[in-house]
């Protein structure tokens, strides 16, 4: 009995895929291209969803390459910028000292009658009453206390202490200097000092009364006092103050040498 039923089964799923067989055989080409249509309609998205996709995975992946390769370009311009910075920078370092070399040059041409050490600057201290070079030449070289210290534009004043390889300078518009200078249009000596008022300049004080000082005068040493040399320039004349006391007239001086600037020097050992 129940293999009578099978085989019953059996006989309809046969009948069913025979008539379905018959059925498509019979399909006319028309209804055949609308199935294809309507099936191509339901798996496009599918398509297009896939492709897109795949795109996308591969686009990602272009991009990320090119990130990558860019990264190392960049790796690399970076590391060739800080060669040529060290470059420029040497370049500086070498234009700086030959720079330097050239002004001890011009200096020990300058005043070849003396016997000099030549010196860098390596601070400044300035205050209301002190104006103060340290240089770095000291009793090493040869340095002591009272030297005199000039520039490539006239006198910067003179070795207040050592050490074994520095020297405080104490520069001529320090208020405690005091200098024993000359008129270029005049023989008599006065005194140049330091000023409160006006950091950059000097105050030529002690004029005699039948000395003419005008305008634009030149101010050199008198080599009284056995410390400066006879004839290094100081500066000029901006001006002069005149008082009811004669005596008591005095002149405005412009220094030489811009001690704002200043960085070379030439330390006098021997006069």
């Amino acid at each position: 009995m129940k293999h009578n039923k099978t085989g019953l089964i059996g006989i309809i799923i046969t009948v069913i895929v025979l008539i379905i067989v018959v059925i498509i055989s019979n399909l006319k080409t028309n209804q055949l291209q609308n199935m294809q249509t309507v099936v191509s309609k339901l798996f496009m998205p599918l398509q297009n969803g896939y492709v897109f996709i795949k795109n996308k995975i591969t686009g990602d992946e272009q991009q990320l390459s090119d990130i990558e390769i860019l990264k190392n370009e960049n790796s690399a311009l970076r590391e060739e910028n800080s060669k040529l910075k060290e470059q420029v920078r040497e370049l500086e370092i070498l234009k700086s000292e030959n720079n330097t070399l050239k002004e001890y040059v011009n200096l020990k041409d300058k005043y070849s009658d003396y016997t000099t050490v030549p010196a860098n600057v390596i601070e400044r201290s300035y205050s209301n009453y002190d104006k103060i070079l340290i240089i770095n030449v000291g009793t090493n070289d040869g340095i002591k206390e009272n030297m005199p210290v000039i520039s490539e534009s006239g006198l910067v004043g003179k070795i207040l202490s050592v050490t074994d390889s520095s020297s405080k300078v104490q520069t001529i518009i320090d208020t405690a200097s005091t200098v024993s200078a000359t008129i270029s249009t005049a023989s008599e000596s006065i005194l140049l000092k330091g000023t409160l008022a006006d950091t950059n300049t000097l105050k030529a004080t002690s004029i005699p009364v039948e000395t003419s000082i005008l305008q634009g005068d030149e101010v050199v040493t008198s080599g009284f006092g056995g410390i400066f040399p006879k004839g290094i320039l100081i500066g000029t004349i901006n001006s002069v103050v005149n008082t009811k006391n004669e005596l008591d007239r005095y002149a405005v001086v412009n220094p030489a040498t811009d001690f704002s600037k200043l960085e070379t020097v030439l330390v006098i050992t021997q006069k």
